[in-house]
């Protein structure tokens, strides 16, 4: 049974890595799996951990190590440095990376980021304390609200939701730049009002928010999704998903993807995407966002090239011909 080893802080990062290895001969530089991945509190560090686990048992001669960090923008722009070798990023994102997007983080394009799989949705989910009386995406004027880490895929989000509603930053009455638990917990202690959170259904910083504090899950409807278009589409948060929920709630969804860069080998990479797809039941029991991988959908709406490794596996099962 692996047991976790050790956990680095790395300084000026805010970031926190776990390691994980089977003890065997020393890895190749090639078997060194750094998977970058968000903050504690959301969908991708768990999942992340859940890999680092399935990669070190599975691949001979691995280390893996977990890292945390301000999510998408970071991650993508760790990845084209080599920094690391699995990175879990937003499509809007990827895509600003692959056009080089300035205002999204990204001076320059990023040509060697190449994609393992679209993995399950993130859904735009803006929570706030019931007392606040914000009920839609226009009352948020005059309000405090958390967007998420400055240039994070959470914050992107944001800014495209705010632009298509027809509303600013300025708008608010205050706007914070804090990770998920953090927001959450400034809303316990009545010092936020609202927080923007882009991850799976079920983010933990909002579950337990929810169990503690009369909250409002807050709508964002079909024709401001469909105003900001591609990669976002409308799509619903469901009755129940958070204590105190008791219907539906429309909102923007954008599509999560597993990248990895053009320096990791083709037989790093496709062992990869093999233990992936055959541990699915792994990472649900990390998080339940994981309930939407699926192989067959894995090469669909990618924004970037497949890595060699993950075409090899996809043409394999017969996703790709």
């Amino acid at each position: 049974m692996l047991r976790m080893k050790n956990l680095i802080t790395l300084a000026g990062a805010a970031a926190s890595a776990v390691v994980l290895g089977l003890g065997a001969a020393p890895a190749k530089a090639q078997d060194f799996i750094n998977i970058l991945t968000g903050g504690t509190s959301g969908v991708y560090y768990p999942l992340g951990v859940a890999l680092g686990e399935i990669y070190a048992e599975g691949i001979a001669g691995s280390r893996t190590q977990v890292q945390a960090t301000k999510a998408s923008v970071e991650n993508l722009n760790l990845l084209a440095k080599g920094r690391g070798e699995l990175a879990f990023a937003l499509g809007d994102s990827v895509l600003a990376a692959r056009d080089g997007n300035a205002e999204a983080g990204f001076p320059a394009p990023l040509t060697n980021l190449r994609a393992l799989a679209a993995i399950y949705p993130n859904y735009v989910q803006i929570v706030a304390e019931a007392a606040s009386g914000v009920n839609s995406v226009t009352d948020l004027k005059g309000k405090s609200i958390s967007v998420g880490a400055p240039a994070s895929g959470t914050e992107l989000n944001a800014r495209a939701i705010f632009r298509a509603a027809g509303i600013s930053y300025e708008d608010a009455s205050r706007v914070e730049y804090l990770p998920f638990g953090e927001s959450a917990e400034l809303i316990k202690n009545r010092q936020l009002e609202v927080t923007l959170q882009s991850a799976g259904l079920g983010v933990a910083s909002i579950k337990d928010l929810s169990t503690t504090h009369d909250i409002t899950v807050v709508g964002i409807p079909a024709e401001i999704v469909e105003k900001i278009g591609a990669p976002f589409v409308p799509a619903v948060i469901p009755a129940g998903t958070y204590t105190g929920q008791t219907a539906d709630v429309p909102t923007a969804a954008v599509g999560n993807i597993l990248v990895t860069s053009d320096a990791v080998s083709e037989a790093t990479v496709y062992q990869m995407t093999r233990l992936l797809f055959e541990n699915v039941d792994r990472l649900i029991a990390a998080h339940g966002a994981a309930r939407a991988i699926d192989a067959t959908k894995a090469v669909q709406g990618l924004p970037i090239p497949l890595h060699p490794g993950a075409e090899r596996y996809y043409r394999e099962i017969g996703v790709l011909k």
